[in-house]
């Protein structure tokens, strides 16, 4: 088996206007989503992130803070999950709850080095 991180993008909730009551159902999906993966075995860790950032850049590391108005897409957050190849993650990922926001699911293999 191999480790995967499923990497979550997408607009910042507060952007987006969502309710109470909203926000709160979509964080039901996200347990009930994470509670399955749990179940199976495969869910190795996995956080959300603040939407505010800061980047440096290049050779005079130049330092930009960011808010997430000023991003059309953010990395919300991600999970490292445990599967045989990346078929297996994305069937995983079908289950993503922020598809009907137009979310993005970026699956990347997570390189092992030998020492």
């Amino acid at each position: 088996m191999k480790e995967f991180m499923m990497i979550f993008i997408g607009a910042d909730y507060a952007a987006l206007g969502l309710s109470p009551e909203e926000l709160q159902g979509r964080m039901g999906k996200w347990f009930a989503w994470s509670e399955k993966m749990e179940k199976a075995g495969i869910l190795r860790s996995g956080n959300a992130l603040h939407s505010d950032m800061r980047r440096i850049i290049g050779k005079e590391r130049t330092v930009t803070d960011m808010a997430s108005a000023e991003v059309k897409e953010i990395v919300g957050g991600y999970y490292i999950i445990e599967a045989k190849d990346f078929d297996e993650v994305e069937e995983v990922a079908q289950d993503f709850p922020d598809y009907d926001l137009g979310g993005t699911v970026e699956i990347r293999e997570i390189m092992v080095f030998d020492k």
